[in-house]
This record gives C-alpha cells, sequence and structure tokens, in this order.
C-alpha cells in the first residue's frame, strides 16, 4: 500500500518535469514565426490576482511570446511562478522569456502622466482619467461627493471639489480611486503654506472658506497679475455684505453647452449663484492652484468692487458703479449692461453689472 502511495506521489513530479521539458525543448527549438513583423512595443494589462497560465495566454495573445507552455516551463524553472506582479506592462516583440520574466518580476509598469491644470473640476479631473482607463468616472465622481470619504481624508468640508490639487501626477494603472483622490488631497496640504490656518483666521475666514474663495479667484483671473486685484473685489464686497456676483457661480454644477454665461444663466436657481445669494457659495467651484490659495490669503490692497472682462484676457477694474457702466459700454457694449440689469433684477441696483462675459 506505502509503495503504491508513494507512485502516486510521483506523478505530479513526472508530470512537471515532463511539461518543463517540453516547454524548454519548444523555445529552444523555436524559429522566427513564419509570418514574423519587425519588432514592436505592445502593452499588457496584468489585472491582480491573476493566475500564472492566464498570463501567460495574455502574453501569448499580445504576440510577446510565442509558446505559453515554454514560458510556463522557464518561469517554473527561474523560480519566478510566485513572483509576477500584476499591472500594466510594455513589452517589446523581441524581448526574450527571461527579459519578459525580468519584468513581471520587477513591476516595472507603465506609468502615465497625467497634468491638472488650475481650475480644473472634479468632473473634468475623472473625464480625464477615464480618458486614460485609470478611473471609473462614476466611482470616482461618487467618492469626491461623498461626506464620508471626505471626512476620512481629514478635509473639512463635504465634497472634495477644491482639494484636488491641480499638478502633474504620474499615476499607474491599477491604482484604486480612493488611491488616486488620496495622493491628490495630500498633494494639496503639502502645497499650502504653513500659516495657512492662521492667514485665514487673520482675514475672518475659516480654511473652508479660503478653498472656496480661491476657486472663485481661479475662474476669473485669468492673469497672474491680476489674481490679487479679483481677490480684494471679493473680499471688499464681503466687507460690505455686497453679492459677489461671480458669473462662474451660476453655471457650476449646470449641464450647459460650452460658451459665453448668458443672462438666463445668471438667474438660474442654484446654492453656488452668488447672483442669487449674498456671500459665499458653500463650498468650491473648482480645484484652485497655488496662487489663487495665496491671492485669496493676500488680497492686493485695492479699493475696487467692480471688474469687467476687456477681452484679451485682462479686467479693468473700478471703484464706482458709474466707472463701471461706462467701462462695460467700452467694452461689452451697451447689450452687457442691459442683458447684466435684467439677470439681477431682484439684487440691489448698486450692486449690477459687476462682470459681464
Amino acid at each position: 500500500m506505502s509503495r503504491v502511495r508513494a507512485l502516486a506521489g510521483l506523478v505530479p513530479i513526472l508530470v512537471a518535469l515532463t511539461v518543463t521539458a517540453w516547454g524548454v525543448h519548444a523555445y529552444l527549438r523555436a524559429g522566427p514565426r513564419p509570418d514574423a513583423q519587425p519588432p514592436h512595443s505592445v502593452i499588457v494589462y496584468i489585472k491582480p490576482k491573476t493566475g500564472v497560465q492566464e498570463i501567460a495566454s495574455l502574453l501569448s495573445e499580445a504576440g510577446v511570446i510565442r509558446h505559453r507552455w515554454a514560458f510556463l516551463a522557464v518561469a517554473y524553472l527561474q523560480g519566478a511562478l510566485k513572483r509576477l506582479q500584476a499591472g500594466e506592462y510594455e513589452f517589446s516583440t523581441d524581448a526574450s522569456i527571461l527579459d519578459v520574466l525580468r519584468k513581471l518580476g520587477s513591476g516595472r509598469v507603465v506609468t502615465h502622466q497625467v497634468t491638472l491644470p488650475e481650475g480644473i473640476t472634479v468632473q473634468e479631473i475623472a473625464t480625464l482619467l477615464a480618458g486614460e482607463n485609470l478611473v471609473d468616472p462614476a466611482r470616482f465622481t461618487a467618492l469626491c461627493n461623498d461626506p464620508a470619504f471626505a471626512a476620512s481624508l481629514r478635509v473639512p468640508a463635504k465634497r472634495l471639489e477644491g482639494y484636488l490639487f491641480p499638478d502633474t501626477y504620474r499615476l499607474t494603472r491599477g491604482m484604486s480611486e480612493e488611491e488616486i483622490i488620496r495622493l491628490m488631497v495630500d498633494r494639496f496640504r503639502q502645497a499650502l503654506p504653513p500659516d495657512f490656518a492662521a492667514g485665514a483666521e487673520r482675514l475672518h475666514l475659516t480654511p473652508h472658506e479660503v478653498v472656496t474663495l480661491a476657486s472663485l479667484i481661479e475662474k476669473e483671473a485669468r492673469l497672474a497679475e491680476e489674481r490679487p486685484l479679483v481677490s480684494a473685489v471679493f473680499h471688499n464686497r464681503l466687507r460690505i455684505n455686497m453679492p459677489l456676483q461671480s458669473d462662474p457661480t451660476a453655471v457650476y454644477l449646470v449641464p450647459r453647452s460650452p460658451g459665453r454665461i448668458t443672462a438666463a444663466d445668471l438667474q438660474r436657481a442654484s446654492p453656488y449663484n452668488t447672483y442669487l445669494f449674498a456671500g459665499l457659495p458653500p463650498g468650491p467651484i473648482a480645484n484652485p492652484g497655488f496662487a489663487s490659495i495665496m491671492a485669496a490669503l493676500q488680497p492686493a490692497r485695492a479699493p475696487y468692487l467692480y471688474f469687467v472682462a476687456k477681452n484679451d484676457g485682462s479686467h479693468f477694474f473700478s471703484r464706482t458703479l458709474e466707472q463701471h457702466q461706462r467701462a462695460v459700454r467700452q467694452y461689452q457694449g451697451a447689450r452687457g449692461i442691459e442683458g447684466r440689469a435684467r439677470a439681477v433684477s431682484g439684487i440691489p441696483a448698486a450692486t449690477l453689472g459687476r462682470r459681464v462675459g
């Protein structure tokens, strides 16, 4: 009986040796493919927990290896079967099996360089990352709007809009949406000046309100030198309880075609619409960069209450409504001030016509 058991135990070993011998034989005798093409690069994505035989199949289907069994045999002889790592890899079709095994064992995966511009929104980030096959956009957006997830990241808000720092990131396929978001929030926290909280307190604002204000500055100011001036306008209005009337707030989270913001847009019912509600909106309307955050903390010492676009990326700043209306006529025409007056008819006349377009 013991002899039978011993023989039975040898069967798997004999099978393994036979397969290994056959695989090595195939590997050593394999000549060039009959339909051989010039060597080129291919991308292969190996999901976590993918079995070694499935890995061999993926590599074979991609044209990285010619014989699945040869690959498995060499991997067995090299002791590499348990060292193969998941991820997205770039291989040359003329790479040897040993080269393929070394790369899979080292985890040298493909990285995607993704740049988030200042002023980008959560929805736009989700679309950008989905275009690189890095996230599920619906899940990414849902996480950014999840108060519990925001709390787990110690963000002083119920949503993460404003806290995903615009920067260049090197991401790998297979990273979870949570990992990517956490990386962006960590980068935001690292970018803040050491006295951020104290600076907010000096302005009688909470840190969240500073980030919210910075997002408005980011969406309004195109020129770096104008950020402190735009900040001054908003701070001056907040000080006298004058509506901010920031155009981008009226269309935040509103599905619409790109283009000029209209008078009808400014009448849209939304808690973010600073034409309808005084003070800051309930949260950021975009993700501001470092310069806009600093402008929110350090506004220019200027008496302006108004600004209007000059259609060249810059703005004209005014102290009085009369000056502002003249600037609107000069740069936007009569239609600009008339349309804005209709849009904000429920707001005191002294606050009309802050900005057009």
